[in-house]
C-alpha cells in the first residue's frame, strides 16, 4: 500500500480540533488507498483547554500509524523541562504559566500553587506523555522536504544548527528569499489571516488554533513529491474540516505550488 504524507500545524491544547483533523487524515488516506504517515509540527501543548487530551491523541495516533513523528516545539520543550524538573527557576516557571503553561496544568487537574508536586504527579501518572515529548524529533527529511517546528537558519547546514534554530527561529528564516536546500514545512509562527502560506522555499501551517479555532493540515498525494499538497482546516464553530486555499506569497521566484 502506498504511503500518504500529512502534516498538522500547532495544536496548542486544542484536542477537539486535533480529533477532527485526525479523522480527516484517516478519511483522506482511505480515499487515496494509502497508509498515512503523519508529521505533527510541534507545540501540542499549552494555551488551549486540553493539553492532556491532545497528548493522549498524539500518543495513540503515532502508535497506530508507524513512521509518524512529533516534531518538538518550543512549548513542548518547556512542558518537558517542567515535568523533568529542569525548570527550577521560579521566574521561568511563572513565565511559562503566562505563555499557556497554566492551562496545561489545569488540564491535568492541578492548580498553580504547588508546581513541583504537579510535575511529579504528571510524570508518574502519564509516562507516555513524557516519553512522547522526550522522543520527539528536531526535524525529519523526506524527498526534498524538511519537516520542523520553527524553521532553519539560512546558510547553515542542518548539522551546524542547534535546537534553538529548530524550535525558535522566526525572522532570519521567514525573511529569507531563495533556496534553503529543502522545502521547509513548519509551524511556530501564526499566519495572518489564519490560512497556510506558501512561498518559494517554505509551507507555513500554524494558523493559531488556540485563538482562531483554525487548525490546518497539508497532505501530499502519493507518491510523495510528485503532486502539490492539498490543504484543509477546521472551520471555526462548525466541527468540520474543509479544504482551504493557501496564501501564495510570490516573492519574485514563484511558489513551491507552481513547480
Amino acid at each position: 500500500m502506498d504511503e500518504m504524507v500529512f502534516a498538522i500545524g500547532d495544536v496548542h491544547g486544542e484536542s477537539r480540533l486535533l480529533a477532527q483533523t485526525l479523522a480527516w487524515v484517516e478519511r483522506t488516506a482511505v480515499e487515496y488507498e494509502s497508509r498515512p504517515i503523519l508529521y505533527i509540527l510541534g507545540d501540542l501543548v499549552d494555551r488551549g483547554p486540553d493539553t492532556r487530551g491532545a497528548l493522549d491523541l498524539a500518543v495513540e495516533t503515532l502508535a497506530r500509524w508507524p513512521g509518524s513523528k512529533l516534531l518538538l516545539g518550543n512549548h513542548d520543550r518547556w512542558f518537558l523541562d517542567f515535568v523533568d524538573g529542569a525548570m527550577r527557576d521560579a521566574d521561568r516557571v511563572e513565565h511559562w504559566f503566562g505563555q499557556g503553561g497554566a492551562e496545561a496544568l489545569q488540564s491535568y487537574g492541578f492548580d498553580l500553587d504547588d508546581p513541583r508536586r504537579a510535575a511529579e504527579e504528571i510524570a508518574l501518572r502519564h509516562p507516555s506523555h513524557r516519553r512522547l515529548l522526550a522522543q520527539a524529533s528536531l526535524y525529519e527529511r523526506r524527498n526534498g522536504h524538511l519537516f520542523v517546528h520553527a524553521g532553519i537558519e539560512p546558510g547553515r547546514s542542518l548539522a551546524d544548527q542547534g535546537e534553538d534554530q529548530f524550535l525558535w527561529i522566526r525572522r532570519p528564516f521567514l525573511d529569507h528569499v531563495g533556496p534553503l536546500g529543502h522545502v521547509v514545512v513548519h509551524g511556530h509562527t501564526p499566519q495572518k489571516p489564519a490560512r497556510p502560506t506558501v512561498t518559494e522555499n517554505r509551507i507555513s501551517l500554524d494558523t493559531g488554533a488556540a485563538t482562531t479555532g483554525v487548525l490546518t493540515a497539508a497532505a501530499w498525494p502519493p507518491p510523495f513529491g510528485t503532486c502539490p499538497p492539498i490543504f484543509a482546516a477546521t472551520a471555526k464553530g462548525s466541527g468540520k474540516v474543509r479544504p482551504i486555499e493557501p496564501r501564495r506569497l510570490d516573492r519574485g521566484l514563484g511558489t513551491v505550488l507552481d513547480r
